[in-house]
């Protein structure tokens, strides 16, 4: 388990998309007194396109490259709550970036409650581009799996979003870092 630790660390999300990171991410912010950065917003305000407009362009390779150079710039700094893109632990370089800055909160969920809080938000289809030739149904499913071994090893602790809401998950996220890792007076 890990040490006490600097409550000045960020708190790091990561899980796929809907599972809660950027409105669980919110809370906690405001709760702990950290600064709170969507790590996708940034690198669409700093590169002044969407998500589906860099991909469009450039692809997922490219995507991965700026998004790798945005964890970077993020982890430079602490007493922050960064809610990371879906598959930021899908390069061995940001889960090492990561794990230096902070302690590593998994939210998840099951496909239907992604699939649902997915199709919920109308700017989703706007800014994310399809990662695969599926449905989104089966695309959630697939990509899910694939990740899932990398979230797992990657976490430092997890946190099933599914049917909790988001006071209760950001109170047991604050009990975790309380009781296991971090000096908290709040």
């Amino acid at each position: 388990m890990i040490e006490s630790l600097s409550s000045t660390l960020n708190i790091i999300l990561i899980g796929f998309r809907g599972t809660g990171k950027t409105t669980i991410g919110r809370m906690l912010a405001q709760r702990l007194g950290k600064e709170f950065v969507d790590a996708d917003v940034y690198l669409e305000q700093k590169e002044g396109k969407s998500v589906k407009d860099i991909f469009a362009e450039g692809g997922e390779k490219l995507f991965r490259e700026i998004e790798t150079e945005i964890i970077a710039e993020l982890c430079l700094s602490d007493n922050r709550v960064v809610a990371t893109g879906g598959g930021a632990i899908l390069r061995e370089e940001n889960v090492r970036t990561l794990k230096k800055s902070g302690i590593i909160i998994l939210l998840e969920a099951d496909t239907d409650t992604i699939y649902r809080r997915i199709h919920r938000d109308t700017t989703t289809e706007q800014r994310r581009p399809s990662l695969t030739n599926r449905n989104a149904y089966e695309e959630i499913e697939y990509l899910l799996e694939y990740r899932r071994p990398l979230y797992d090893k990657t976490a430092d602790f997890v946190i099933n979003t599914a049917s909790m809401s988001v006071t209760d998950a950001a109170t047991r996220i604050i009990t975790f870092l309380r009781n296991h890792v971090m000096d908290l007076k709040n």
